[in-house]
């Protein structure tokens, strides 16, 4: 070895590892001690809740409690959506309900293989779109909800089924 050899530039495989994470640790210990600057990642796996349950009707037109189980669903968004590439699934008290909901365009609903869902209306499901400000009426099966169960829907878009919005509501 001559003796130029280790005046050198090289750095040593170990010292470099040791300042990696020496520079990890520092950075780590910053974020600590700054409270401010808080990161919450729960929040961006959180889909919007633009679609509401506005009301859970138990009871017939007369005012007899029946368990006539209809939902009114209400878009408090600010974007149009075609209705026909949504779907929904509904649960109650954290169970799935049994019923299909292929579509949310009223016209193509009837033509649908639907099960647990009696009828749907509203202004929501007449037109190509569901716009803002809009509600969906979901008839579901007698007895499907009762008092004080807490109903959760789910709001998917289609062909990608990705989860667009989700609500609960206790009625």
């Amino acid at each position: 070895m001559t003796p130029w050899d280790k005046d050198r530039g090289s750095s040593n495989p170990l010292a470099t590892i040791l300042l990696v994470a020496i520079t990890l640790l520092l950075a780590l210990l910053v974020l600590l001690l700054c409270p401010s600057l808080q990161f919450d990642f729960g929040e961006v796996m959180k889909p919007p809740s633009f679609i509401e349950i506005r009301s859970i009707i138990h009871t017939n037109d007369q005012g007899t409690l029946t368990y006539d189980s209809k939902v009114v669903l209400f878009h408090n968004g600010t974007k149009s959506y075609p209705n026909d590439d949504l779907t929904a699934t509904f649960y109650k008290n954290g169970q799935k309900v049994p019923c299909v909901i292929e579509t949310l365009n009223g016209f193509k609903f009837i033509k649908t293989h639907h099960f647990g869902v009696q009828t749907m209306s509203g202004t929501g499901c007449r037109e190509d779109k569901w716009n803002p400000h809009e509600k969906i009426a979901i008839d579901f099966a007698d007895g499907t909800f009762h008092p004080g169960d807490t109903i959760t829907v789910e709001i998917y878009q289609k062909p990608k089924n990705i989860l667009i919005s989700r609500f609960s509501k206790t009625g």
